[in-house]
């Protein structure tokens, strides 16, 4: 064991490293026998690509750079892609990010698109392809843009010729009800074809905030009857609709404070766990029925793990194996399952379940150590108490090395991660960002904070009008319980986070002192600008839940007094609005092609940061939206990191170039 202060352990986990294995496998499916599942290539422009399982087991991309399978419908996205075999060869239909057009491909053939495009606003989008080949339609959702601004735009069930007559031919597109709703999930199909069911939803709503359910007749010719609702409500979220083998219908909701699973109304297994999530992409799966009657399932209580559900005992047997976090991502075939797991020593990679022997085994995207998985990072579990009692629920990463120690009695210098959303958590899963600090002698505490999912409906409710204080007390409460604990410096502590994360951290640096630096990724600075026309209309309402109403307009008399104190709100806790606040150096990265978080928050912000003669760095990438893809992008951002880390805390990291500091 060698001596070495912490900060400067070398280790094998460089910037170029965490990078190419950042972000997993998602969309998992079936065509035929074959498991085919999206998977990232950061070094090829961050485009997703389509992977198919050959029956030899060997993995094959069905789609060369540049495609990128990947859905801009309510900017997140959701399910791109679906197949099938026809006439022994296989058929997809994918969305394509650069166009955002529905693409048929065949074995043998090469990509052709199905839908118009538009010149109005953002075009048409698509997501959530489900073949009819009955019909000989692709039905999914469409997004419609019917303006320039980011709030123009319309959705609904929609069938799309798959013989390509639709290609340039919007008329062609046949909407598949009249019912309108501001957000809808594509229709689940019965068995029997005889009815279909979606969810749906309107501002100021979010989809964990509350859906209805609607079930419609099926007619024989492909056109739906008058919907009904049968679940959800303004605070009821519906997270999934699905149909049994024998036409039951199968839904996850929240009506008890935690997303269980339902059958025709009846409860199937109840326990106070989620067995659903929030919807933030559309064809996300917590449950998968099975034609034996069984229920696949992503089940859990602040992390969620992959079981088969018994729907007439209400037992659950979960698959053995290593993985302790499932995304939401499930297909079925047979007795077969295929969902994406991982755990803190593995990242995600696809496994699949037989059902009958109960074995489980990786079938695609496979962990694969490039280091000596003693560089990993060893977590914890950890709960703490809030500045009202309320719990605060995180994971802890210490720095860790397998032959260096830093010199006794110096406790390390460690870094407070937000997750984004808010309305999302942070997995335990193995992250190598994460390991590139604690390797060098760097702690990381991922702090789900108040208003976290995974831990019930009145977890999620503590933020409540509450953002910008609740995230930030429980992130500063964390990071002073590590400080007054003896596990971290209480004088080296930094705050970083991206998208909302980038808010709680920004917001962290304005509101306390507890942190001596920060890094803000892609965030939300002015809430006023955000809730106004700044961001996409999938958020743009989700404000009046987070911080309150933010004006009277159409609102009448009676709300004056609130709305009055609601813009207050919206001003107090705007880190745009209290920069002078701001005496922490600080690093902001920001994509110039992002319409969640648009780069002209960043630049309001700097404006009241000139001349104050605190230390930061602006970066900005061409070519990158909300979240970063591209591999040269990450590297950049850890390395300047870990450069800002060391001038502030004092350290030095081994072949880390030096990000010069503006003031």
């Amino acid at each position: 064991m060698r001596t070495l202060a912490y900060g400067s352990w070398p280790s094998p986990i460089d910037a170029a490293l965490a990078a190419a294995h950042e972000g997993h496998p998602e969309y998992v499916g079936f065509v035929g026998d074959e498991a085919w599942w999206t998977e990232p290539r950061p070094a090829e422009g961050g485009r997703r690509t389509l992977v198919r399982r050959r029956a030899d087991g060997t993995e094959v991309s069905v789609l060369p750079a540049p495609w990128n399978v990947r859905s801009r419908v309510v900017e997140y996205g959701g399910q791109p892609w679906a197949g099938a075999m026809v006439d022994g060869r296989w058929l997809v239909v994918f969305v394509n990010f650069a166009d955002q057009r529905l693409y048929r491909y065949e074995e043998g053939g090469e990509p052709r698109p199905i839908t118009p495009v538009s010149a109005v606003g953002g075009g048409l989008r698509w997501v959530e392809p489900q073949l009819r080949l009955d019909l000989g339609e692709v039905w999914c959702v469409l997004e419609e843009f019917t303006g320039e601004g980011p709030t123009d735009v319309r959705r609904a069930p929609a069938a799309v010729p798959l013989d390509g007559s639709a290609a340039g031919d919007r008329d062609a597109v046949r909407e598949l009800t009249d019912a309108r709703h501001r957000f809808v999930t594509g229709p689940r199909i019965s068995p029997d074809g005889r009815r279909a069911a979606w969810l749906a939803w309107d501002h100021p709503r979010m989809p964990w905030d509350g859906t209805e359910l609607l079930v419609a007749d099926v007619g024989a010719d492909g056109t739906l009857g008058r919907p009904h609702t049968v679940a959800g409500g303004p605070e009821e979220s519906v997270a999934q609709v699905d149909w049994s083998a024998d036409n039951r219908l199968l839904y996850a909701t929240d009506r008890t404070g935690w997303w269980n699973l339902y059958r025709d109304g009846e409860p199937l297994c109840p326990r106070e766990e989620e067995f659903g999530g929030p919807l933030w992409k559309l064809g996300l799966r917590w449950f998968a029925p099975l034609a034996s009657g069984l229920i696949a399932v992503v089940h859990g209580r602040g992390s969620a793990v992959l079981g088969i559900l018994d729907p007439e005992s209400g037992e659950i047997v979960d698959a053995a194996g290593p993985w302790t976090e499932f995304a939401p991502t499930l297909a079925v075939s047979g007795e077969r399952v295929v969902s994406v797991g991982a755990s803190p020593r593995s990242a995600y990679e696809v496994v699949e379940l037989d059902t009958r022997t109960g074995r489980s085994r990786v079938i695609g995207a496979a962990h694969d150590d490039a280091v000596d998985p003693a560089y990993y990072p060893e977590p914890q579990i950890r709960t703490f108490t809030g500045p009202a009692g309320d719990e605060i629920h995180a994971h802890l990463y210490p720095p860790h090395h397998p032959s260096c120690v830093a010199p006794g009695g110096t406790p390390p210098p460690y870094v407070v991660w937000a997750h984004g959303g808010p309305t999302d958590r942070a997995p335990l899963v193995l992250d190598l960002a994460i390991a590139y600090f604690t390797s060098r002698g760097i702690g990381v505490a991922e702090v789900n904070y108040g208003g976290s999912s995974g831990y019930g409906r009145e977890y999620r409710n503590r933020l409540r009008e509450q953002w910008g204080v609740v995230d930030v007390e429980d992130c500063a409460a964390v990071a002073l319980a590590l400080a007054g604990e003896g596990t971290a410096d209480r004088d080296r502590l930094a705050v970083r986070g991206g998208s909302a994360g980038g808010w709680t951290a920004a917001a962290s640096l304005t509101a306390t002192d507890v942190y001596a630096c920060g890094t803000i990724l892609y965030p939300i600075l002015d809430l006023a600008g955000w809730g106004t026309g700044e961001t996409h209309d999938f958020e743009s309402q989700y404000l009046e839940s987070l911080v309150g109403p933010p004006s009277p307009a159409g609102r009448g008399d009676p709300h004056l007094a609130s709305l009055a104190e609601a813009r207050a709100r919206y001003e107090e806790r705007s880190p745009v609005a209290h920069a002078d606040r701001i005496t922490a150096p600080f690093l902001l990265f920001q994509g110039l092609d992002d319409v969640i978080c648009p780069p002209a928050q960043c630049e309001r912000f700097l404006a009241r940061m000139e001349g104050r003669g605190v230390p930061y760095a602006y970066i900005a990438f061409e070519g990158e939206g909300h979240g970063f893809r591209r591999a040269e992008t990450m590297i950049r951002v850890l390395e300047s990191e870990l450069s800002l880390y060391a001038q502030v805390f004092g350290l030095n990291p081994p072949g880390i170039p030096k990000l010069e500091l503006a003031k």
